[in-house]
């Protein structure tokens, strides 16, 4: 089992920046690609990016590439989402998650494991 505890989220003003975190515990040789995903209210839970456990490939969701930055720190064993110039739609629940195995997905279904999200609201 893979424990997740994301931590950051909070208010901010639009255009303003924010970085969760995300830490990993248990069998951490489960979470080989790590993953965040938000979900607003109403909508479905939609992929935001993911990193590879050596950090050295990244995927992002549709247009979020530029604006937010995946990165993990394998001996803290923990992921970290930094979110610059963050707009009103940009809130929602920010969850972590996470997935044995190389094959990199924006499926949420694949992710065998979720922290229990964190809220990030940003204001007009």
């Amino acid at each position: 089992q893979v424990q997740l505890v994301e931590s950051g989220g909070g208010l901010v003003q639009a255009g303003g920046s924010l970085r969760i975190s995300c830490a990993a515990s248990g069998r951490t040789s489960s979470s080989s690609m790590m993953g965040w995903f938000r979900q607003a209210p109403g909508k479905e839970r939609r992929f935001v990016a993911a990193i590879s456990r050596s950090g050295g490939s990244t995927y992002y969701g549709d247009s979020l590439k530029g604006r937010f930055t995946i990165s993990r720190d394998n001996a803290k064993n923990t992921v970290y989402l930094q979110m610059n110039s963050l707009k009103p739609e940009d809130t929602a629940v920010y969850y972590c998650a996470a997935k044995s195995g190389l094959v990199p997905t924006t499926a949420p279904d694949l992710y065998g494991y979720w922290g229990q999200g964190t809220q990030v609201t940003v204001s007009s």
